[in-house]
């Protein structure tokens, strides 16, 4: 039987009920501690296996194509803060201060890496550049993004100045990826061949993440302050959102003279928002009791960059593979020059 065009991805589907069995079985108590123990392993594995699977040549080539790469880290760490704050007195009315918290702090969320480069070969724009834009992306963010937290939300992130956020940062996210980094000669290859191990480290450790993200949020009556209307502005601040970046990213893009390539690769790659980065620096920028509030709108806005970017992938990718027999068909039939 085929799976429905519109039915989300499997993954998507799983952060559905996980959410679903926080809202109605939170943990709490011991069993609490002991999911966050849990959690904080499974966060540092996930950024370790990234590192082993990255390679060093992933993470340099492409870098002469510096105006790319640059158009790509502007959109993703300037402009989208700056919409985040320019568009507040017209979001502050659809959703609660909480999730307009959770909607800056997605705004200054680095890029994906996996589907940025995924929907980039799907509608052949420029992957070798796209890998190393969204590696770069991932990678300065685990700097950058506690530091415009500090700029652009302030109150809402964990007490200390942006720095000392960024150090924990670093012992739980980088010195993995460090790691995984440095020995990458001797377990690269096993983890290039255990892909679905990856995969399940991954999306595990998000769930992980959820949950006890959830929990806490439920525990303090998160669905009591959220109603659906809220979440159906949420929903429309999450298309705005989105809408406005691919527009502005297409235009510069195009304004600036790139390549049919470049653009779709600046598209892709500077119009969205890592989940796997995000909730994982949530549970160490915010308090646990805001950490639920914080990503919702990551998630849904997770969910709404996937499906758009999947028909503009798709819809791009068929276009250029129409004009190709046409270009490689003029030529039939004209006479040989002598």
């Amino acid at each position: 039987m085929a799976r429905p065009k519109l039915l989300p991805d499997n993954f998507t589907l799983m952060l559905v009920g996980t959410v679903i069995i926080a809202s109605f079985l939170p943990c709490c108590g011991n069993v609490a501690v002991a999911f966050n123990w849990i959690t904080n392993v499974a966060i540092g594995l996930l950024f370790f296996l990234h590192g082993a699977k990255l390679s060093r040549e992933a993470i340099v080539a492409g870098a002469t194509h510096w105006r790319l790469h640059l158009v790509v880290l502007l959109s993703t760490f300037a402009l989208f803060p700056l919409l985040g704050i320019a568009l507040k007195p017209l979001l502050t009315p659809l959703v609660t201060p909480a999730l307009y918290t959770g909607i800056l702090f997605l705004c200054t969320l680095p890029s994906t890496v996996q589907s940025s480069i995924a929907f980039t070969s799907m509608a052949k724009g420029n992957v070798p550049a796209a890998v190393c834009s969204a590696s770069a992306s991932s990678l300065l963010g685990i700097f950058i993004t506690p530091a415009l937290v500090g700029l652009v939300v302030g109150q809402g992130a964990t007490t200390g100045l942006p720095w000392h956020t960024v150090g924990s940062i670093v012992m739980q996210l980088l010195v993995p990826f460090v790691a995984g980094q440095l020995l990458r000669p001797a377990i690269g290859k096993w983890v290039d061949r255990h892909k679905p191990v990856l995969r399940f480290v991954d999306q595990g450790s998000i769930l992980l993440v959820v949950y006890v993200a959830f929990s806490e949020a439920v525990n303090e009556g998160i669905w009591h302050s959220i109603s659906l209307a809220t979440l159906g502005g949420l929903l429309a601040v999450n298309i705005l959102l989105l809408a406005a970046a691919l527009l502005i990213t297409a235009f510069t893009a195009k304004r600036l003279g790139f390549s049919r390539a470049d653009q779709i690769t600046i598209i892709f790659c500077g119009s969205k928002k890592s989940l796997a980065s995000g909730i994982p620096m949530a549970k160490v920028i915010f308090a646990s009791s805001a950490v639920g509030a914080v990503v919702l709108p990551l998630m849904l806005f997770h969910q709404v960059q996937l499906m758009v970017c999947a028909v503009l992938a798709q819809r791009w990718g068929a276009r250029k593979t129409a004009a190709e027999p046409v270009r490689e068909n003029k030529n039939v039939g004209a006479p040989a020059r002598r």
